[in-house]
């Protein structure tokens, strides 16, 4: 049992690593190569996305806590967690994803706006979400590979 205790965190960041690969690398660029038809598929992508932001979001938040309860439990964990940064990023980027740019991507057309600009502004956000995430995954797989070293 103290073996998953020790290793779940790695498994989540995992997930969410592998999710984020699944969703932005696969799913979405199916759906519009499957459906044809950008009108018709980009609602369909931007509910994948939606769920893609949220899960980031709590993961981040998750993966938070869990970091604040090992520094009240042990002193051996370093004072200046090296994963804040990243965890708080994702965070960040997913907020903006979902409620700054993936509304402007499904009515640019309507209203006239840039879509291309708006576009390339989520698909950066996304790519942001995943490079956290495999920092994250890194720090956990070497973190649970080495456990007496403490990683960076």
């Amino acid at each position: 049992m103290q073996s998953f205790l020790d290793r779940w965190p790695l498994l989540i960041a995992a997930l969410w690593w592998g999710g984020l690969s699944a969703l932005s690398f696969v799913a979405v660029p199916m759906a519009f190569a499957v459906i044809g038809n950008p009108a018709l598929a980009g609602p369909y992508a931007a509910q994948l996305c939606q769920v893609q932001a949220w899960a980031s979001l709590v993961i981040a938040l998750v993966i938070l806590m869990w970091g604040r309860l090992q520094r009240l439990k042990s002193a051996e964990v370093t004072a200046r967690w090296v994963l804040l940064p990243w965890l708080l990023l994702a965070a960040l980027a997913a907020l903006v994803q979902e409620h700054g740019v993936a509304e402007r991507i499904l009515t640019a057309r309507s209203t006239g706006a840039d879509l291309r600009l708006w576009h390339t502004l989520g698909s950066v956000l996304v790519l942001l979400q995943w490079l956290c995430a495999l920092r994250v995954l890194w720090w956990f797989a070497q973190r649970t590979q080495t456990p007496s070293a403490t990683p960076n």
